[in-house]
């Protein structure tokens, strides 16, 4: 048997083992989905009580992660719809609306009679037809314990003129999943991948479907070549031609009982249409693209968009390490462009507000002498990966990885030149979104717009609720639209008591701690004095307000070689402990 042959066995005895995990989850996720199924109807119920479109103006959403963010085609309105909320005890799901208006920068929420169930890790994308529409596709809904899970496959589209929402029932598409992806695609939406999953089981998907917005039906798309491995969670875009580009994502394998194992993927397949010009292709054919320039180092969890000059995006995400017995990430906070035109990945860099200062004092001279440096400044030299550490504007210190494509440049002139570049340098870190994962993005008008997603210290999870934009045509600083609230986090311990609470954090925190902690009373006189406790103040708001004290703290006892993971997670036990103690 030639090699070719070979190839096909083995092709399809991986699609037979698919089709048998497939069953099999979808045996035992059958009765889980009944028992959530009955609890989706009763919050349908709710939502066929309202009879009337009702827009009001409104506080930002609350703090969320996987919804949806689209930019209106028609309208300066960014729209978005759905997401989860998780508080250490129990999962919320949600399937508001809220509307975005870019020159007020200010929320209204859309109440619509009959919308979609609840979801998260769903799919949207935006068409220009008849003022424009917004069509949802799958998700999840999880129990309240997080432990069981409903995926739906249910297509919806949201007339955005006459603000109703239809559901389009239409057969032979997609199974239940969530974490796929969706593009529009000429005439047609586009599906790729995703998972499936049970308490016990689950499964990833590199399937392909396409739903015709003319003819309304379903049709599984039979690529040749060898595409992606089964994953979720990657980056779909469509090219102006009509072909598809998948990069990265996530899957995991199952290699022994109770154990799984994680893949974070890097590569990069073009998905291409033949017979360009056709507003529905007949044949689609895989192959693997070898992109030059600088990659993303791998992550999870970041958040794609399609940019300027035939661009696309990636932002943020996070990457697992694995320790013994837990899991800890170094978050991101970054930006990625991908050229489609000249297949090539290069990390965005925001230049900051002080060039333009220089430049004023400076005057035209200046500019051209400045031009000329930058010029003899970027590459060779390739990208330089730093890390700092950055005061959100939840209050909170993160140490956050960047990429700069070359050295920093040396500074030059008066003292007074040198005092505003610092203050201007310290500015831009303030209103740099913290690192993140699961945000959700849109570009409008060549201006990305970033909300929400959440990040975790040591056990605990922070669930976002800012906006933030960068226009990226100029690429110089961030702007804060919507701050994030550190109040507004809420946060449960698992344990059923508060006894059991501090026994719980007690072991959790080790000797290490226990040792950092002897340590710093015996040097407290020696160093900075701690910040005073607020009156009233929760634990919540002291330790995103002095985060960056107990890191100073822990960092001097632990030594510069201890990692900055382990440093943070010594410090907030440090600031949990005197917070306690001090009422």
């Amino acid at each position: 048997m030639g090699k070719k042959g070979k190839r096909e066995k083995k092709g399809k005895g991986a699609e037979k083992t698919a089709a048998k995990m497939e069953k099999k989850v979808s045996r035992r996720a059958k009765k889980e989905e009944e028992d959530l199924e009955a609890l989706i109807a009763e919050f349908q119920s709710l939502d066929a009580k309202k009879t009337q479109v009702i827009e009001s103006s409104c506080p930002p959403p609350s703090p969320r992660l996987n919804g949806s963010l689209s930019a209106h085609p028609e309208r300066d309105e960014l729209i978005l719809f759905g997401g989860e909320y998780f508080n250490g005890q129990k999962t919320f799901l949600y399937n508001d609306l809220y509307i975005y208006s870019i020159r007020k920068n200010s929320w209204s929420r859309l109440e619509i009679p009959n919308p979609p169930p609840r979801r998260c890790a769903h799919q949207a994308a935006v068409v220009p037809t008849a003022g424009g529409q917004l069509w949802v596709f799958g998700g999840e809904f999880a129990s309240p314990s997080g432990e069981q899970f409903y995926h739906y496959k249910d297509l919806w589209v949201l007339h955005l003129a006459t603000k109703t929402w239809e559901q389009i029932k239409a057969s032979g598409g997609p199974s239940g999943r969530s974490g796929h992806r969706m593009v529009a695609c000429k005439r047609q939406l586009i599906i790729f991948g995703g998972f499936h999953e049970s308490a016990r089981d689950y499964i990833y998907y590199n399937d392909v479907y396409a739903f015709s917005l003319d003819s309304f039906t379903w049709s599984k798309l039979a690529p040749s070549g060898i595409g992606p491995a089964p994953r979720s969670g990657c980056q779909m875009t469509a090219t102006p031609e009509g072909n598809i580009i998948i990069y990265g994502g996530y899957s995991k394998q199952r290699i022994k009982k109770d154990v799984d194992k994680g893949t974070l993927h890097t590569d990069m397949f073009l998905l291409k249409a033949e017979g360009v010009g056709k507003e529905e292709a007949d044949k689609w054919t895989w192959s693997r693209l070898s992109p030059s320039g600088v990659k993303p180092p791998p992550r999870s969890g970041f958040s794609a968009a399609v940019g300027p000059s035939n661009r696309s995006l990636l932002f943020g995400g996070v990457h697992d390490e694995e320790e013994e017995e837990s899991i800890e990430g170094d978050f991101f906070n970054d930006i990625y462009f991908y050229d489609m035109g000249k297949n090539r990945w290069f990390p965005a860099q925001p230049k900051g507000p002080k060039s333009e200062k220089r430049k004023r004092r400076r005057g035209k001279q200046g500019e051209a002498e400045a031009a000329g440096e930058e010029m003899e400044q970027r590459p060779p030299q390739g990208p330089l990966e730093i890390v700092k550490e950055v005061v959100a504007e939840d209050g909170t210190v993160m140490t956050i990885k960047q990429v700069i494509s070359g050295p920093a440049e040396e500074k030059e002139g008066s003292e007074e030149e040198e005092e505003e570049e610092e203050e201007g340098g310290a500015l831009g870190q303030q209103v740099e979104p913290c690192p993140r994962s699961n945000a959700m993005v849109a570009v409008k008008h060549g201006i990305l717009y970033v909300y929400g997603g959440m990040f975790e210290v040591g056990d605990r999870q922070f669930t976002l609720s800012d906006l933030h934009s960068i226009d990226l045509h100029r690429m110089e600083e961030w702007k804060v639209l919507v701050e994030m609230d550190p109040k507004a986090q809420e946060w449960l311990e698992e344990s059923e008591s508060d006894e059991e609470e501090n026994d719980v954090e007690g072991a959790e925190g080790g000797e290490e701690e226990e040792e950092s902690s002897e340590e710093e009373s015996e040097d407290e006189e020696g160093e900075e004095p701690h910040p005073a406790v607020e009156s009233g103040e929760d634990a919540v708001g002291y330790l995103a307000r002095t985060e960056q004290y107990w890191i100073r703290r822990a960092r001097s006892h632990m030594g510069p070689e201890a990692k900055d993971k382990k440093v943070l997670k010594v410090a907030h036990a440090m600031a949990k402990t005197f917070h306690e103690d001090s009422g």
